[in-house]
């Protein structure tokens, strides 16, 4: 539940509100009203807009989670996997772009203008494997820049994740992290 809140948006309400009971206080002659306003209210209302100014929305889903899909996923998913889709699937505070720490250590972003941004997350089953598949925006960085990084890719994310790169449209990405028989149990 935590995940899917903003905590900017919520520290500008919060914030927001008591501020204004404090002016209100204030100008009514109650200054005990007044002090929760001003030190409480002032300071989560800053806090919560400087959250907003540096928050990174969760990736959506471009399709449903089928039943079958999310058994596979408890029985199967490695931890890479498990914290990949927990992480682009909540709100982030101080950084450019989902994954960008990681992009920037396959050397697929070179720079900020050219860094893939994450469209979409979608889980499936490839022949009874877990599959997690992350859909890039590439316009920058060709498919080929992306395969030449394939075996960098399979040991960054990990022993038990086969990883598969597909171009389904121009500028678009498809990777695949795909859960091999050795992590399985």
């Amino acid at each position: 539940m935590l995940r899917q809140t903003s905590l900017g948006s919520l520290g500008l309400t919060v914030g927001g509100i008591l501020t204004i009971v404090g002016f209100y206080a204030y100008f009514s002659g109650n200054p005990t009203l007044n002090l929760v306003g001003f030190f409480y209210g002032i300071p989560l209302l800053l806090g919560g807009l400087a959250l907003k100014v540096s928050e990174l929305k969760p990736i959506p889903y471009t399709q449903p989670t089928a039943p079958e899909v999310v058994a596979l996923r408890e029985e199967q998913a490695t931890i890479t996997q498990n914290q990949i889709r927990k992480d682009i699937t909540r709100y982030r505070y101080g950084q450019d772009a989902h994954l960008d720490s990681s992009l920037s250590h396959l050397s697929l972003s070179p720079t900020d203008e050219e860094r893939p941004l994450i469209t979409g997350i979608r889980e499936t089953a490839t022949d009874g494997a877990y599959t997690l598949i992350i859909d890039f925006y590439s316009p920058l960085i060709p498919l080929q820049s992306w395969e030449e990084k394939h075996q960098k890719m399979t040991s960054f994310f990990g022993p038990g994740v086969q990883v598969e790169i597909k171009q389904p449209k121009k500028d678009a990405i498809e990777l695949a992290l795909i859960t091999t028989s050795e992590s399985k149990n």
